[in-house]
């Protein structure tokens, strides 16, 4: 009896050791893993990753990670939160092939998440290269439900992949040894491929390779399998090949040549060929497409099954077109915008994959400006030479205030001053400004870059001193009219001095009409008295005939007639002169 009671007591002793120590522990216990956590993948092909938290006692409600992968291996192409148990991402998926790393938090709204199969994130991989590929947790944490956020993580998972070898595959032909004296594998080539580590949106293809003289037959094939030995016969031999309408995906392409002494070494030519554009994507602002911020955050990541985002092609508004890479675009996913004024733009991004095939979204968002400041004290007039002091106030302290000051259709200059505390502003002009009338005004840049509109523009107008002005008025009023005075008088002395000599000239002209006048008369009276001498001298010849008579007497009407006519002409000289 006394046997019995010490055996059940020692029972009773382990169980509740068991009960108080293994228990608590396994009732903490949460851990995050891997699914599936191992298998074997062929190059080229697509490895499916999920990440997977157990808690199967105790309420979790938030979850975060990072995952490495070694990126010479395996790249992410893409990463999908459908299935997950996460309602509210704190930090969305994001992954960096350059790093290696895949990042994610959430939290999973209340009641929180108890159980041993909660889906976090699942993440495709690309097979890059042959080995095998070892996935673990760098970090990670799981917060109870507990109002206090009680770490309860316990134990972080690995997965192992073995890359290569394809579960199902077809087996690789055994490789023939090349015979003495028989051709070496030939040198292959592609216009189309030209680079096997590169993807081509083409799925035509075309390879050429030399053909020595002595070769007779040629032994080409084209599949998935790396270091196939060609089967499909040509004779005589051939040194091109073109391939239409090829499936997406990694292709290998094998030539052997064969001379009199037989087959020889092999060529493996490999090539990829990606003709679909990466998958639809949407632009999302996580801001909201209205909003202040001069940087706006835009999400806009998407994947390609198959060769991977090779870079993004960004175009904001009018501007031109820049480059940003898919790294880039994923470790600062949602990715910030480069500063931008206000206004209403369009966001245009092409997503390029690395065959060159694209696909694009766009959306149009707004940067409303901030408020705008006012000029609330300036001088209207300023003397010439005077220095500009301006007044103003704004609603935000400690902010940059740019001050703009346009002298008439010049070019304007921009001056920048800090608001106080209480967002009141002064500018003071370093230089004396000329005279002229001026256009001021002022617009507000915060911390952010974000920027406000222009503020009402302002008239300042600049003129020299009263005394100055009316100084410069006589000194202008005599440079002119003393100049003017003395042109008069010139004018006047030459008038004076042309009518003088014109009134002396005429008194000439007179009195040399009169003695041409008198010179006249004596030199016809003369001829007058010489004809009538002549003609009496004749008229006393007895054999004067009448025809003779007639012409003497004609002759002396015509002198007295020519010596009134010339007399009249003179006359009317010397009455023109004297009027």
């Amino acid at each position: 009896m006394e046997k019995t009671q010490k055996t059940q007591f020692l029972i009773f002793f382990v169980l509740a050791t068991v009960f108080f120590i293994v228990l608590p522990a396994t009732a903490q216990a949460a851990s995050l893993y891997f699914s599936p956590s191992s298998g074997s993948y062929a190059v080229g092909s697509a490895l499916s990753v999920s990440v997977y938290v157990s808690s199967a006692d105790q309420t979790m409600n938030a979850a975060s990670g990072i995952v490495s992968f070694p990126q010479d291996k395996l790249e992410v192409v893409s990463l999908s939160k459908s299935g997950s148990i996460m309602s509210l991402w704190v930090q969305e998926p994001a992954f960096s092939n350059a790093l290696g790393t895949v990042n994610f938090e959430g939290i999973v709204l209340n009641p929180g998440f108890t159980g041993s199969g909660g889906k976090i994130i699942n993440i495709t991989f690309r097979v890059k290269a042959v080995g095998t590929a070892n996935l673990n947790f760098s970090s990670g944490s799981l917060l109870a439900n507990d109002g206090q956020g009680t770490n309860i993580l316990t134990s972080l998972g690995n997965a192992s992949f073995s890359l290569g070898i394809a579960e199902p595959a077809a087996p690789e032909a055994e490789i023939p040894p090349t015979v003495a004296g028989a051709p070496v594998a030939p040198q292959v080539s592609s216009l189309t491929h030209p680079d096997p580590n590169k993807w081509y949106a083409t799925d035509d293809a075309k390879f050429t390779w030399p053909v020595p003289s002595d070769v007779t037959a040629t032994r080409l094939l084209v599949g998935k399998i790396p270091n196939a030995v060609p089967t499909v016969y040509y004779s005589p031999a051939i040194s091109s090949k073109e391939l239409s309408d090829l499936e997406d995906g990694i292709w290998y392409f094998h030539v052997r040549l064969r001379n009199g002494a037989g087959w020889g070494g092999i060529s493996h030519f490999r090539f990829q060929i990606d003709t679909k554009p990466p998958e639809p994507f949407e632009i999302e602002f996580i801001d909201g497409k209205e909003t202040d911020n001069p940087q706006p955050i835009a999400l806009f990541n998407t994947t390609d099954s198959l060769s991977g985002i090779g870079y993004y092609k960004i175009k904001i508004g009018e501007g031109d077109y820049f480059n940003v890479s898919a790294d880039e675009v994923v470790s600062h996913n949602p990715y910030k915008l480069p500063l931008q004024a206000p206004g209403k733009r369009t966001l245009l991004v092409q997503a390029y994959d690395k065959a060159g095939n694209f696909n694009i979204a766009q959306e149009e968002f707004v940067i409303k400006p901030i408020a705008s400041p006012k000029i609330i004290d300036y001088p209207a007039r300023l003397e010439s030479g005077g220095i500009l002091i301006v007044k103003g106030k704004t609603k935000y302290p400690d902010v940059q205030i740019n001050i703009f000051l346009q002298h008439e259709k010049d070019e304007p200059k921009s001056h920048s001053v800090k608001s106080d505390k209480d967002g009141e502003f002064t500018f003071v002009g370093e230089n004396r400004l000329k005279d002229g009338i001026y256009k001021l005004w002022a617009e507000v840049v915060d911390e952010r870059g974000a920027r406000s509109e222009q503020s009402e523009k302002v008239i300042i107008a600049v003129e020299r001193p009263v005394f100055i002005r009316i100084g410069s008025w006589a000194v202008g009023f005599l440079s002119v009219f003393i100049p003017l005075v003395a042109l008069i008088f010139l004018i006047t002395y030459l008038l004076w001095h042309w009518w003088h000599k014109f009134a002396a000239m005429r008194k000439r002209v007179r009195r040399e009409i009169k003695e041409s006048k008198t010179a006249l008369h004596q030199a016809f009276k003369a001829l007058e008295e010489e004809t009538e001498e002549q003609i009496a001298k004749l008229d006393g010849r007895p054999d004067l005939s009448a025809r003779e008579k007639k012409i003497c007497d004609e002759l002396k009407k015509a002198l007295k007639i020519s010596e009134k006519f010339i007399g009249k002409e003179i006359e009317d000289i010397e009455k023109k002169i004297k009027k």
